[in-house]
């Protein structure tokens, strides 16, 4: 089955950086766009970035635009997120979702394991 495992996240200071991984498998990776999602105590999930099946297409959602970079590795099934600069409201858990800006949402289970991104000095 659909396997996505999370991990990197950590506590970090204001104005530093954290690289999130996310292991696929079940699926094969090459043929989805892939996105991450974030969501923060009380709140809805948010989309933060998006990449196409080849890594040529990546959106950003405004928060996060010049300061994140999503990438992936389809030869080892493997997602990427980037994060510097990082702001105490990118806290969050951070999941790695199948799909993209129009289907990510029917694929995020909010029971998934996550990675905890925590932001504060």
């Amino acid at each position: 089955q659909v396997q996505l495992v999370e991990s990197g996240g950590g506590l970090v200071q204001p104005g530093g950086s954290l690289r999130l991984s996310c292991t696929a498998s079940g699926f094969t990776f090459s043929n989805y766009y892939m996105t991450w999602v974030r969501q923060a105590p009380g709140k809805g999930p948010e989309r933060v970035s998006t990449i196409d099946r080849n890594g040529n297409i990546t959106r950003y959602a405004d928060s996060v635009k010049g300061r994140f970079t999503i990438s992936r590795d389809n030869a080892k099934s493997m997602l990427y997120l980037q994060m510097d600069s990082l702001k105490p409201e990118d806290t969050a858990l951070y999941y790695c979702v199948r799909g993209g800006l129009a289907t990510w949402r029917e694929n995020f289970d909010s029971n998934a394991q996550g990675t905890q991104v925590t932001v504060s000095s």
